[in-house]
């Protein structure tokens, strides 16, 4: 549905997309992710058509998108990282609005006002002044405003920022419907427990560049360690005659935190002889347990841990 070909997008010297590439296909959600200033947002934008690439293209269902009237924009919908409500107006007027602007009016616009209500759960708020509405009930406006006319690409620009866990969960739910309806997302956000629960495949950006683009399961080869064992020795060892444990070759990575180990390990299934070896060479142990690298760990890996403002 969605094909974005090295994208390129400068301000001044700061060259803030540089060769971006990516796709999203029908029914699929991919997630965008990238620190601060990584581009995420201006790639949105180029994709929305609200801003023109200095080079590189996007095709919509195979189309490449023009200008501001080209109508390949009608097959998209866009959740900014703003709420773009007018607070002052009712719910319903506020989608009355937006439905015209898609030119749905009459019993068109109705219907397509009351089924996006209806979806994100606000059916019985549509005439009350989004002034009174929580920052979850916003949130979820504003995508019932994206799918008024009934996209089969929908752009989402971290649309859970500072929303409650009832709302966060709810937004989810209608995600997850509009993936089994064949709609083709590109999910951006902060959190990497929603990219990891809810995308199929994650992009990462990096300095204005593709540093990933694969399934989480794939993301996690890119890990020298993406599992890693906790070992609970019954004595404080030195670590001295821990060296031949390091280079055994399921051993990804060791450290020694007093009577404890934390071996890393690239497949789970090493376990049995990693265990073995510290019982043959008299390291006796009572408690063993496994965890696996999360997203934040490949995330973290692959763009650093220094701050970004």
């Amino acid at each position: 549905m969605l094909e974005v070909k090295g994208l390129r997008k400068s301000f001044g010297p700061l060259a803030a997309v540089d060769g971006v590439s990516l796709r999203a296909r029908a029914g699929e959600m991919v997630g965008l992710l990238g620190p601060n200033g990584a581009g995420k947002t201006t790639t949105v934008s180029m994709i929305a058509g609200l801003l023109r690439p200095d080079a590189g293209e996007v095709l919509i269902a195979g189309r490449p998108l023009g200008g501001d009237t080209d109508p390949a924009k009608r097959n998209i919908g866009l959740v900014p990282q703003q709420i773009a409500l007018y607070e002052e107006l009712p719910a319903g007027e506020n989608l009355a609005l937006f439905a015209a602007l898609y030119g749905l009016e009459g019993s068109a616009g109705r219907r397509a006002i009351g089924s996006a209500l209806d979806f994100v759960g606000l059916a019985d708020r549509g005439k009350d002044r989004v002034a009174t509405f929580s920052g979850g009930m916003k949130r979820r406006l504003n995508l019932a405003a994206a799918l008024l006319h009934d996209p089969e690409l929908l752009l989402l620009d971290e649309p859970t920022v500072g929303v409650d866990p009832q709302s966060r969960n709810a937004i989810f739910d209608n995600l997850e419907a509009l993936k089994k309806r064949g709609k083709a997302l590109l999910y951006t956000t902060h959190y990497m427990e929603e990219a990891e629960r809810l995308c199929d495949r994650l992009v990462i950006i990096d300095h204005g560049k593709v540093v990933a683009d694969d399934t989480m399961h794939g993301l996690y080869r890119l890990l020298p360690a993406a599992n890693m064992l906790s070992v609970e020795l019954d004595e404080a060892e030195d670590g001295a005659g821990l060296d031949a444990l390091r280079r055994l070759p399921e051993v990804q990575s060791l450290e020694k935190r007093g009577a404890g180990l934390r071996i890393g390990v690239r497949e789970l299934a090493a376990t049995p002889k990693v265990l073995a070896w510290l019982l043959d060479h008299g390291y006796s142990y009572q408690h063993v347990a496994s965890e696996r690298a999360d997203l934040e760990t490949v995330f973290l890996s692959l763009t650093g841990r220094s701050l970004r403002d």
